[in-house]
This record gives structure tokens, sequence and C-alpha cells, in this order.
């Protein structure tokens, strides 16, 4: 089975869904709720995987069952700083999962490219 960073570096969406806990909660950074669940948070992540170019984790900080990844990438053509947030549950899978960017420029074009394949990532959550 991959790691996390193994499955996010291939670009193994399956690979990633199935490190999410059936309940996990997804805390984006351009949204304003959080998303709970396997179906939606594998659909958003897949979603990620077409928007970020030249996607690379640049720091990993593991303390028990937190895990800290810092990754640079571009979209739009515009550099994307941010971190993704990670708490495990008890069987090892995904139970919270939040990502901050920054800076701003680049989160607002984040936002529009996510926004733009909002219908089609929601569809695929219920496949």
């Amino acid at each position: 089975m991959l790691t996390f960073r193994q499955a996010v570096e291939a670009k193994d969406a399956a690979a990633l869904e199935t490190l999410l806990a059936d309940d996990v909660v997804f805390t984006s950074p351009v949204a304003f709720k959080p998303y709970q669940g396997k179906a939606i948070t594998g659909a958003i992540l897949r979603g990620v995987l077409r928007v970020f170019e030249d996607f690379r984790y640049v720091r990993e900080i593991a303390d028990g069952a937190n895990h800290v990844y810092e990754f640079e990438a571009s979209v739009d053509g515009l550099r994307i700083n941010g971190v993704d947030i990670l708490t495990f549950d008890d069987d090892g899978k995904i139970a919270d999962f939040k990502v901050m960017v920054r800076p701003l420029r680049a989160a607002e074009a984040l936002a529009a490219r996510m926004g733009a394949q909002f219908e089609a990532i929601k569809a695929d959550a219920v496949k």
C-alpha cells in the first residue's frame, strides 16, 4: 500500500481514496464549510490532481497521528505554497484533512479552477 505522500506524488487517486476514513472531514482552503465523507473528499482530491501543475512536497513533519506536508505547485502560471494537515485515526486512515495555501492571488486562481469543475466533482462523488 502506498503512503499518502507516495500516492499524491504518483497522482494515484485510487490509492489516495483507500487512505481516507469513511467519515473523513475535508477542510478546503477556498470553501467556507468543511466537506464530510470519503466520496466527496476523494472527488475533490481527483479535481486537485487535475488542477495543480508541477506539484512537489518540500517538507514533511510527523508527530504521531498528525502529519503536515508542505507543498509547492502552480495554478494558471502562479506559484502556490501550501500545507496538507492530516490526522490519522486508529486504523491508519485519514480522519481529518485540512489544506491551507498562499499567496492570495494563487489561492484565488485555485478557487476559480476548482469552482469551474465543482459540478463535475459533485457528480463524481455520487458514482
